[in-house]
């Protein structure tokens, strides 16, 4: 996966086609260093070649024929998009077939595009590639299921442990136990039992209590499936999180749906309908021998593992898979018009603020609590933007609907509240939908938190970064903050005095604000 020596990963425009049993897919991105990673198009052909291998072991000439069509429309595709960087990889269905090598001769001949055909090991570890750099779980037993094979990895602490490669997945277990269009309850009975004596074989995995993580097409439409299903409030799947009792509630629900109907299913790909109950099936056998109380999607996998490798190798400083968060943050941040002067400006600020209220007591200081709030000062307002007049909310909108690595859907939210927060009021609204996800008590100190970011905002009106220090004294029962600029704050002085009523409320006393030059403050 070396890219040629002399190409610059600061405007790396690169192809990953990705061939699957079920599906061949062909995925743009760009990578540069301001904006990072960021996928451009997208393209989707459902081929299942897993059902081309003939009994003798070969792809028939039928199957063949479909990939290298598929590859001359890519190629054509890449051409308008003037992308010459690609990497192709192809996994199971190629893998397992006797006469891959004569396939991939033909497609590099018919098609210039070579393959690289995956090792099961190689297919497992850029799974979890992409989950370590892409989510916030620390230790899990990951599952990628495709049409021809199913990889199962163990990582603790960010590190892979153990990876396996099963020669299985919806397609051929639809071979093998499926009569009609869909599994009934007797082929689940006997499904069910050939997979559990399948993962019963690692003993690595075997009650080791860790959430478990789905990969693939399967389980991103097991999860946009169950969000129709509950009229989940926000979007995105990536990091969306659901327990065995959904899923079993979930299998019944699709259970009792004939085939035509699944086709026309809300979140449900037609292409799927006929294999997402056998891969229910499997996640919760998988559950059961973890002995998992949590199953989480990821939206991330074996592409953008391969991607993410890809940029690695010229860049390893390039993605922190134990600082997930900031590498996203980043990218929101340019993508919406912020530099890098003003969120350090803004999160160096906010900290202080924090500590210095839980240095008179107005909060105890917890370092989650000072974690978000730095996380929400760098995206705090970003809506304006697109409007100042409503910038939050064009703010809440935009962090509440977006997938962001490293972050759960409730801590989305909470990082929407904050950064979006305008008044009491467009808070109530905002958290409205949330009230069972987030504890009464934990909405008033998100509030009152959210007031603490407006006057920081407040601080930087002038987006000159004046300020560079901030001290809280109460002298006369008053509230005096004492804050140290380094030029002219007339915009500054103007603003904070007009958001002094929100802290007023936080901390139950009058506050004054004095703005004092570098050097005044002893």
């Amino acid at each position: 996966m070396k890219r040629e020596k002399g190409f610059p990963t600061e405007q790396l425009k690169t192809a990953i086609i990705d061939i699957g049993s079920n599906t061949i897919r062909l995925v743009l991105y760009k990578y540069n260093t301001k904006e990072g990673l960021h996928e451009f198009g997208n393209i989707k052909t459902v081929a299942r070649l897993r059902t081309y291998i003939e009994s003798n072991g070969e792809m028939s000439e039928q199957g063949i024929s479909i990939l290298a069509d598929t590859l001359k429309t890519y190629r054509k595709v890449l051409d308008d998009y003037e992308v010459t960087d690609i990497y192709a990889a192809a996994t199971a269905a190629i893998r397992q077939a006797t006469n891959n090598q004569v396939i991939l001769n033909r497609m590099k001949k018919e098609t210039g595009i070579t393959i690289n055909l995956l090792s099961e090991e190689q297919e497992a570890y850029f799974g979890f590639l992409a989950v370590a750099h892409s989510m916030d779980t620390p230790s899990a037993v990951t599952i990628d299921i495709g049409g021809g094979s199913t990889e199962i990895t163990l990582f603790v602490n960010k590190t892979l442990q153990k990876s396996v490669s099963f020669p299985f997945g919806t397609v051929s277990l639809k071979q093998k136990f499926v009569s009609g269009d869909i599994i009934n309850d007797e082929e689940k009975k006997l499904l069910r039992q050939y997979i559990k004596k399948q993962f019963e074989k690692l003993s690595w995995i075997q009650n080791v209590k860790l959430p478990v993580i789905a990969i693939g097409g399967s389980a991103r439409n097991i999860a946009q499936v169950h969000q129709h299903t509950i009229d989940y409030p926000i979007s995105g799947i990536h990091q969306y999180e659901m327990d065995l009792e959904h899923l079993a509630a979930l299998n019944t629900f699709l259970g009792k749906m004939p085939y035509d109907q699944l086709k026309q299913l809300d979140g449900l790909s037609a292409d799927r309908a006929d294999i997402i109950e056998i891969a229910l099936e499997v996640f919760k056998t998988l559950m059961d021998v973890v002995g998992a109380k949590k199953f989480q999607i990821s939206k991330k996998g074996l592409r953008e593992g391969l991607i993410i490798h890809r940029v690695l190798q010229n860049e390893p400083k390039s993605f922190d898979k134990f600082n997930v968060f900031e590498e996203n943050a980043r990218r929101i941040m340019y993508q919406y018009g912020r530099f890098e002067e003003e969120y350090q400006m803004l999160t160096m600020t906010t900290e202080q603020l924090y500590r210095e209220c839980c240095r008179l007591n107005f909060f105890t200081f917890n370092e989650k609590h000072l974690s978000l709030l730095k996380k929400a000062a760098q995206v705090f307002s970003i809506g304006e933007y697109i409007e100042n007049d409503s910038s939050n909310q064009h703010t809440f909108y935009l962090l509440a609907n977006q997938s962001i690595a490293g972050m759960s859907h409730v801590e989305r939210v909470k990082l929407a509240l904050l950064a979006s927060y305008k008044n009491k009021d467009y808070f109530r609204r905002f958290s409205a939908p949330f009230l069972n996800w987030i504890h009464r008590d934990e909405l008033k100190i998100l509030r009152e938190f959210g007031a603490l970011l407006k006057f920081v905002y407040s601080l930087n009106v002038s987006k000159r970064n004046v300020v560079k220090s901030i001290r809280l004294e109460i002298i006369n029962n008053t509230v005096v903050i004492n804050i140290v600029a380094s030029k002219h704050p007339m915009a500054e002085i103007y603003q904070s005095e007009r958001q002094k009523k929100h802290i007023e409320r936080v901390f139950k006393k009058p506050v004054k604000i004095q703005f004092l030059k570098e050097g005044e403050m002893g």
